[in-house]
């Protein structure tokens, strides 16, 4: 099983494959913040510091929210990523967090679909 490593919080849970981290944290007391739980308010944004080859695809509302900058840096939603099969170490910033919660979602651009 893979284990969550919450830097701030100093605790390591040892968590079942594909867990998402925002409920792992509320329900083992990681102390990720949180608001929303919905990938709207940005309170649960964090950084993969080790093993983000062990976390889920980014999702369509990360990328609305985090956008391409803060991505690119690392930082993910705890209430939208799922760690897969691997041991991870994550950490939170309160200045990237007030930042991040600011920050208007990005308007992603409709994707075409073909018609039969």
């Amino acid at each position: 099983m893979p284990k969550i490593n919450f830097i701030n919080s100093n605790k390591q849970l040892e968590v079942p494959e594909d867990s998402n981290i925002l409920r792992m944290s509320l329900r083992y007391d990681g102390e990720l913040p949180n608001r929303c739980g919905g990938g709207i308010c940005g309170n649960c944004v964090f950084k993969a510091e080790e093993g983000s080859e062990y976390l889920d695809n980014v999702k369509v509302q990360e990328r609305r929210k985090l956008g391409e900058e803060w991505l690119s840096k690392g930082y993910r939603l705890g209430c939208q990523t799922f760690v897969t099969n691997g041991d991870i170490s994550i950490s939170w910033d309160d200045q990237v967090t007030d930042v991040v919660k600011k920050r208007k979602p990005d308007k992603l651009k409709p994707t075409v679909s073909a018609s039969n």
